[in-house]
């Protein structure tokens, strides 16, 4: 592909599906130079098969970095304006069921892999002065949830570094922004689902009829949500997030993660903790 200087590029990674895959392709459509990443080689070849700019990138995997950052950099003459860390997925499960190494494999993708490749982008935004970093967060980000907590985690996690990385690179032109999503359609809870059944042991947890009950709802909803909106709700959040002369610190998306951050704001710990129990 002939590179345009006039012409933004963006890393994106977890491009297999879901959010990562949409965004790209809108982007893509938008004028935006995309570089979809995804973890496996036959995903690679599939986005690439689409019309898709892409490349192998495992953000758990320091050598795989800096081989995609490497390239982009070839690409384009060292130039990189935006990335869009996406990769990520869920650990359901109480935590006292969740294992070091479920929790282990969870923090190294969702936020250890997440800050490996932004350490590895900040030379390269340094030196053209300009940059927009932009960490896919989620609504558990800053409202815990039942069952959830290895998740809660790490998005807490992606939250604290993405706030004290916006301070210190104040006035360098590069800017941090969190997407703090809700349900959006993905393959995400299916995965989740998928990792559950790998580390959770139903049989032997104070939890059974619960994950029991988790289960049969998941199967019977076939993995929906009522507040559930299309991955490409995340593009506008996104475009603004790299256009805007002040982008935001954070963006909501979805009904629910609107709720929750008002509340958020307005409840006592008390009270938030109450709704959860009785939403979950």
């Amino acid at each position: 592909m002939r590179y345009n200087a006039d012409m933004k590029s963006i890393l994106i990674t977890g491009c297999s599906s879901g959010i990562g895959y949409q965004v790209a392709h809108d982007l893509q459509r938008l004028g935006y130079r995309v570089f979809a990443t995804a973890r496996k080689s036959e995903d690679v070849i599939r986005l690439q098969d689409e019309g898709l700019e892409t490349l192998q990138l495992d953000v758990t995997d320091l050598q795989s970095i800096d081989s995609a950052l490497n390239t982009i950099a070839d690409r384009t003459g060292g130039r990189l304006d935006a990335l869009f860390n996406n990769a990520g997925f869920g650990q359901p499960g109480a935590l006292e069921d969740i294992g070091t190494n479920a929790l282990r494999e969870q923090l190294e993708t969702n936020v250890i892999g997440l800050h490996a490749l932004t350490a590895r982008v900040l030379p390269m935004m340094r030196a053209q002065g300009h940059g927009r970093i932009l960490h896919n967060s989620s609504i558990l980000g800053f409202i815990p949830w039942f069952m959830r907590g290895a998740y809660v985690a790490s998005k807490y996690a992606v939250e604290g570094l993405a706030d004290t990385l916006r301070l210190e690179l104040h006035g360098t032109g590069i800017h941090v922004s969190l997407i703090e999503p809700g349900p959006v359609t993905s393959r995400f809870r299916a995965n989740a689902y998928e990792k559950f059944k790998t580390h959770i042991d139903i049989t032997t947890s104070h939890y059974q009829t619960l994950y029991n009950e988790a289960i049969e709802r998941f199967e019977r909803q076939n993995g929906k949500d009522a507040f559930e909106l299309p991955a490409s709700a995340i593009t506008r959040r996104v475009v603004h997030a790299m256009e805007s002369t002040r982008p935001k610190a954070r963006y909501y998306v979805t009904t629910p993660t609107y709720v929750a951050a008002i509340l958020k704001r307005l409840l006592p710990t008390s009270w938030i903790d109450w709704i959860i129990r009785q939403a979950a």
